[in-house]
């Protein structure tokens, strides 16, 4: 059912009432507010009702020229009616992109899970901040008991460390580099680029996420200083080649000091060998930074975790975020240290207008400290409540179902491999593939093809958002012209949703 938004009237004595009409404003509205809320709730409802129905469209794609004229997005001098502002979330809904629906394969994070988003409503009416256990005691908490719960599977060795939830992936790899940094040079803190004699160089593959190079922007090295390792044809770091450039540097007099290994990179879904990156940086004294904030969901899968994210115990530090492969309500990041007391040694300001010794309870509870952010929304409970609901066993079974159907997909795509062509076997749930119209279905596959399928690609993705019915990233990589991208997170898809796709592609493509 489509999101109708003339159907959520409010009755005719409250719709033209204003803000100064609800709660806190008027003490005696009550009834008044909860009219309101459950207008919205309803919004809401015919929502998710439209995001799980494969009959609905993804998305009603405009161009951001028409999508302009369609929306009233004006600031007004006066405030509208509250009949108006439940319009208004009617609209927005209307137009955005149903990233829960079953058919929406463009990101690393798909789907809706229902008790997750639950827990974001209560953790939205809650509205705390998580730097103090003063104020959000529960929360904090439930941040300790879920954290360590991860730092367990990452490795038993991992219990007594320490992590926090940071806004996004990106940051949780900062994080891990300011660690690393003071870790090596603990009075950069106070006395900065100084206290380092020489020049510290970091190394990642070149398949990995760009947030790893900012932080060499970011923190001072520049990203000259962040090397990159080639990678094998499977997207994989070459470990041989990170020693190599690590005794390249070390020969220059330069310092390596850092190395982040990819667990599931962004667009093939490879996973880096772990042990023997592990073992190199241990003869080399560099900190293993293990960015699995894609690939890091497999852990919870005895049948998948193995080969993929083998040592990773070993790693000094690991990014892993639950709103992808595990499917929490964006945004919801961690980061997870083996060694504790590093993120406050790193982060620490003692700010005693915030942080205060002498309160009544034990202040080690407080985590505004540290963090570089001092605010920090609540991120937690919607995961919390998730893992509450689905337990370990319901998480391990989410990552295997993932898994098998990328398997059919990847079945299905070899059984039709006169419309598709499997770029190559894949590791985690991406599936990177041409789609290939019946006019180049006989020609032979070579560089020449290989560029005109790569032209017709970015057509074919067009075609797919203008008829709404489907939607798969595509990009270019150092390898090969755009190519398609399949990215199967949500709990929703099923072996009927993978041949939809399949089909619904030659349908739209077949006479490119």
């Amino acid at each position: 059912m489509a999101v109708n938004t003339s159907n959520y009237k409010l009755s005719a004595s409250i719709a033209n009432l204003k803000y100064t009409d609800l709660l806190p404003h008027n003490p005696d509205a009550y009834e008044t507010s909860k009219l309101f809320l459950q207008r919205v709730i309803d919004v809401l409802m015919d929502f998710i009702r439209a995001t799980n129905d494969r009959n609905e469209k993804i998305l009603d794609f405009h161009h951001p020229e028409e999508m302009q004229k369609l929306l009233d997005l004006k600031i007004p001098i006066e405030g509208v009616s509250l009949q108006q502002l439940v319009h208004d979330c009617s609209v927005t809904l209307k137009y955005q992109v149903k990233t829960g629906h079953p058919h929406f394969f463009n990101q690393l994070s798909c789907g809706l899970d229902l008790v997750s988003m639950a827990g974001e409503w209560l953790t939205a009416t809650a509205n705390t901040n998580m730097f103090t256990y003063e104020i959000a005691p529960v929360f904090i908490l439930m941040e300790n008991v879920v954290m360590t719960h991860m730092r367990e599977i990452i490795g038993e060795c991992w219990r007594n460390g320490d992590s926090i939830l940071a806004p996004g992936g990106s940051i949780s790899n900062l994080y891990a580099f300011l660690a690393a940094r003071h870790r090596m040079y603990p009075n950069y803190k106070e006395k900065g680029i100084a206290s380092i004699k020489g020049q510290l160089v970091m190394f990642t593959s070149d398949q990995s996420h760009y947030s790893i190079k900012s932080c060499a922007s970011v923190c001072g090295l520049g990203t000259d200083n962040c090397i990159m390792v080639p990678s094998d044809i499977h997207g994989r770091l070459i470990p041989a080649e990170l020693e190599r450039l690590v005794l390249e540097r070390k020969a220059l007099g330069h310092i390596p000091f850092f190395v982040s290994a990819t667990s599931g990179t962004t667009v093939l879904g490879a996973f880096d060998p772990i042990p023997e990156i592990a073992d190199i940086c241990e003869k080399y004294n560099m900190w293993l930074h293990v960015d699995a904030a894609w690939g890091g969901g497999l852990l919870l899968s005895k049948k998948y975790r193995h080969p993929r994210l083998t040592g990773v115990e070993r790693a000094d530090s690991v990014t892993w975020n639950p709103h992808k492969l595990m499917c929490s309500v964006f945004q919801c990041s961690t980061i997870h240290f083996k060694e504790d007391g590093l993120l406050m040694s790193c982060n620490q300001m003692s700010a005693d207008y915030l942080f205060m010794q002498d309160k009544l309870y034990d202040v080690r509870f407080d985590t505004g400290d540290k963090v570089i952010q001092c605010g920090r929304k609540n991120d937690i409970f919607k995961l919390w409540l998730q893992w509450r609901g689905k337990g370990d066993e319901g998480f391990e079974k989410h990552m295997d179902q993932l898994m098998e159907m990328t398997e059919y997909m990847v079945k299905r795509i070899k059984e039709q491999h006169d419309k598709f062509y499997l770029i190559l076997e894949p590791e985690l749930t991406n599936v990177s593939f041409w789609y290939i119209p019946t006019r180049l279905r006989k020609v032979p596959h070579s560089a020449a093809r290989e560029h005109d399928l790569g032209k017709l690609t970015p057509i074919l993705k067009g075609r797919m958002m203008q008829a709404g019915t489907l939607m798969v990233g595509y990009q270019p990589d150092d390898r090969r012209p755009n190519f398609f991208r399949n990215i199967i997170s949500s709990a929703a898809v099923t072996k009927e949703d993978v041949d939809f796709l399949l089909n619904e592609l030659d349908r739209l493509g077949h006479n490119l």
